[in-house]
């Protein structure tokens, strides 16, 4: 049996907008031909950004961007990518295919795209190779109103008022790439940064700290312990993958029943790890004050034949669909903690919401699920309760190595209305779930369903949302008819 209760009247928390949030680093496609053509280029743009992905990541309500990177964050020197393009400082990213950058993409770039999609920048700050006085002037060149040489700087490239800047992440991967530390040393490298990051007149800071990578819950442990109070939020890192071992993944849109439930389960452990990294902030941190932010996630396959290795560019499938609605259901029950999340990454890298090929420009299965859930964004979460069974590769049972449980959803009020987001996971078999809502009444639904590998592609679009009347309506709740591997979005006046 299929059973999700919901109950309005019992909140659980607002979903923060910016749970809804996305990426861009410098990083293949994304940046480069993906979101900035220049502004001299044939394609449609507007101060050299692509009008078709400005309109498309608007479309899904796009709230924050993180940006430079990643990998790149942290080899990202911001005066680099300032002043007259012909003169910025050309480097060689070794992060990411080893071609060349000419930082014609910078700050002021950035912040421009920004203005243009009406959401909030999230810096990254460079601690693996750089240095508190460089982030401390990037601050300043920023958000400061006062007379310095740094904010001349400013003035002279063309901006006289702030920008204000909110979110700043203070290193990346600190574990890995971004210098490969201990957290003990990298937590005293964190209270150091932030000291000489200022809040100026008008612009508070939101300082984050670089949290761990899947399940090194020592790394949180030592964080909370020792700059737990220096900090507004710590982040998390997991990308669900398949195959035998980090370099051999599997491909994109090419595998088995087997290979289907494994991505999906390795999604489904998303729930397990805030969990249990928000049980330890939750002991130095029982108000809550510090948030969890999940600034990379989503699915990590080969990269498709005949691209670039360091370029991640992958296609997107329905099984990727599935990965955005278990993830972002799991983010919307958990938004006690966690308060901002970023999908890795915004065009033609990893998990992307769009794709693009010169002028051509195709939405992915996952942007359609960003769409079905925006309705989520600064809504109240409220009790949704599922009860389902577990299925598998083993014939649809649960006894097989990647279990996955059959229904996942999450449920929010808004202006008087209740969205129900859901996802029947199973590949192959349909099912029917009973919700239980008091006073139902006008019923509106929208489906994103098809073959698990199925993809959009510039030529052939067949995945796209539709209107979805697979429901009997009854006053005290539904009875719902889900196809399989589907997600579905209901909004119960």
């Amino acid at each position: 049996m299929n059973r999700i209760t919901i109950n309005p009247s019992r909140s659980t928390g607002t979903i923060n907008r910016n749970i809804y949030g996305h990426f861009s680093e410098h990083l293949g496609r994304c940046i480069y031909g993906g979101i900035y053509v220049g502004e001299d280029s044939p394609i449609p743009n507007v101060n050299g950004m692509r009008t078709d992905v400005v309109e498309a990541l608007k479309a899904i309500g796009i709230p924050v961007l993180r940006w430079p990177g990643g990998c790149f964050a942290d080899e990202y020197h911001w005066q680099d990518g300032i002043g007259p393009k012909e003169s910025r400082k050309r480097m060689v990213n070794t992060n990411w295919g080893h071609v060349v950058e000419d930082n014609s993409f910078g700050t002021h770039e950035f912040l421009e795209l920004c203005r243009q999609l009406g959401c909030e920048p999230y810096i990254n700050a460079n601690v693996g190779s750089g240095t508190v006085r460089e982030m401390a002037e990037w601050v300043e060149y920023l958000n400061s109103e006062g007379d310095s040489t740094v904010v001349r700087q400013r003035w002279a490239n063309g901006r006289q008022e702030p920008w204000g800047v909110k979110y700043w992440g203070v290193g990346n991967e600190s574990w890995g790439c971004g210098g490969n530390m201990r957290p003990e040393y990298y937590a005293d490298e964190y209270r150091r940064y932030q000291t000489y990051c200022r809040d100026y007149p008008g612009s508070k800071l939101y300082r984050i700290a670089c949290g761990a990578s899947v399940a090194d819950y020592n790394w949180t442990e030592v964080l909370m312990e020792r700059a737990g109070r220096y900090m507004d939020a710590i982040t998390l890192h997991h990308y669900s993958v398949t195959g035998p071992g980090w370099e051999n993944k599997g491909k994109a849109t090419v595998f088995d029943k087997s290979e289907y439930y494994e991505l999906l389960n390795h999604a489904a452990y998303m729930d397990e790890l805030v969990t249990n990294h928000s049980k330890i902030m939750d002991r130095y941190d029982p108000e809550k004050r510090v948030g969890l932010i999940v600034d990379e996630w989503g699915s990590w396959h080969q990269v498709e034949d005949g691209t670039n290795p360091g370029f991640l560019y992958q296609q997107n499938t329905m099984r990727d669909a599935m990965v955005a609605a278990i993830t972002l259901n799991i983010f919307n029950r958990h938004c006690d903690r966690v308060v901002m999340a970023n999908l890795a990454q915004t065009v033609n890298v990893l998990q992307s919401v769009v794709l693009t090929d010169g002028d051509k420009l195709v939405k992915t299965p996952t942007w359609h699920v960003f769409d079905l859930y925006k309705a989520h964004q600064d809504a109240q979460a409220v009790d949704c309760y599922v009860e389902t069974d577990r299925i598998s590769e083993a014939k649809g049972k649960a006894e097989g190595k990647w279990a996955v449980d059959r229904i996942t959803a999450s449920a929010s009020v808004k202006d008087g209305a209740v969205t129900l987001t859901m996802a029947n996971c199973s590949m192959d078999e349909a099912a029917t779930v009973t919700v239980a809502v008091p006073n139902t009444g006008k019923v509106e639904g929208h489906i994103l369903t098809g073959r698990a590998d199925a993809y959009n592609d510039f030529d052939d679009s067949p995945l796209a949302a539709a209107p979805f009347t697979g429901f009997t309506a009854k006053r005290t709740g539904l009875s719902v008819k889900l196809p399989p591997c589907s997600v579905v979005a209901l909004t119960i006046a």
